[in-house]
This record gives structure tokens, sequence and C-alpha cells, in this order.
């Protein structure tokens, strides 16, 4: 049975490497806009079963993973900042609070047509950022393709005062641990 990561990211990619299992990728193409109502909760649980089922259509004999995340900050999701000024923005909003990430991640058996979908919570307490601070970061890092405006992988660990979660890299949006799992529980083995 072949695995294949639902995603263009290559963040979620490079986590799925360090599995040490072989996989190929493919980029699911669905509107993600959210239902009228649904929780950001409920949203990307939904997205992360609709992006793999959407690549299992084109795998059969496959394991598909598919993942979704959205971070929030008071209540608002926070996007990609996409250019300086809006990653000031999210950065000089987050200094001193906290941004929940919650992660949805699906596992589809394309051979059964069944799946199995978790919601994994993760939480980064900022640091007080001044704007010198703000500036050095993103001038170094340039993170405005991430949610949030930072890498924690990469030099954005530099603004956090403390994380909270039961998998780390759910925070980078692929939670390897519960992925494993799920991969366990389809017989499959990363050990």
């Amino acid at each position: 049975m072949q695995l294949v990561l639902g995603s263009s990211s290559p963040f979620r990619k490079q986590l799925l490497q360090q599995l040490d299992i072989e996989f190929i990728t493919d980029s699911p193409d669905i509107d993600e806009t959210p239902l009228k109502n649904e929780s950001v909760e409920a949203m990307v649980l939904r997205l992360s079963v609709e992006k793999a089922r959407e690549i299992a259509k084109r795998h059969t004999d496959s394991l598909v993973i598919g993942s979704d995340q959205s971070a929030l900050l008071n209540g608002m999701i926070l996007h990609k900042p996409g250019n300086h000024e809006t990653a000031v923005a999210q950065l000089s909003s987050a200094s001193g609070q906290t941004v929940v990430f919650q992660t949805g991640l699906c596992l589809y058996n394309s051979n059964n047509d069944t799946f199995q979908s978790k919601l994994v919570p993760f939480s980064v307490t900022f640091r007080s950022l001044t704007p010198s601070m703000i500036e050095n970061y993103l001038r170094k890092e340039q993170p405005y393709n991430c949610a949030g405006s930072f890498k924690s992988e990469g030099l954005g660990i530099a603004l956090f005062e403390k994380m909270q979660g039961n998998d780390p890299s759910a925070l980078i949006g692929l939670p390897l641990i519960e992925l494993i799992n799920m991969l366990n529980h389809e017989g499959v083995s990363v050990l």
C-alpha cells in the first residue's frame, strides 16, 4: 500500500521525511471556505478529511494523509501574512499573547473507504516583542508564507516564552505522534 501526503507544503513534507518511510506527495485542490457557523476546530477536521478524500480519488491502494491548520489569536484566525506589513501587524498583536494552533489530521484508506481523524491543539505564548525584535526577526527569516508570521523550526523559537501541547510537530502542521498511532492502526510500523 502506498503512502501519500496530500499536501503541497514543504514543511509537512520535511516533517514526514523524518519518519524515514517511503511516500509521495500530491496536492489537493479543494474549496477551503469555512461553512456558515463552523468552528475553527470543526473546519480543520473537515478540511483534513476532504483533502485526503480528494487525493484518494487519484491514488487507489493508498493511505492518504490529509492535514489542515489554523492559528487563532484572541478568537481571530491568523492567516499567512504574505507581506512585511501584515507580518509586523501579526507579530505586534501576538506580543505577550498566546496563539492556539488547531491542526486537523486524517489518514484515509482508499481500499476500504475508511479514515481516522483527530484534532491536535498546540499553544505558543509569545514574549513581549519590541518593534526592533520584530523587524530583526522578519529581516532574517522572512516567514511571509507561514500562518502567524513565524517558523518555530527556525529562528521563530526566539519569539516564544513557552509552548504547550502533546506533539510539537503539530505546530508545524503535521502531528507526527498522532500520525504514527494512525499508521500503526493500519498495520504500518515506522520502526
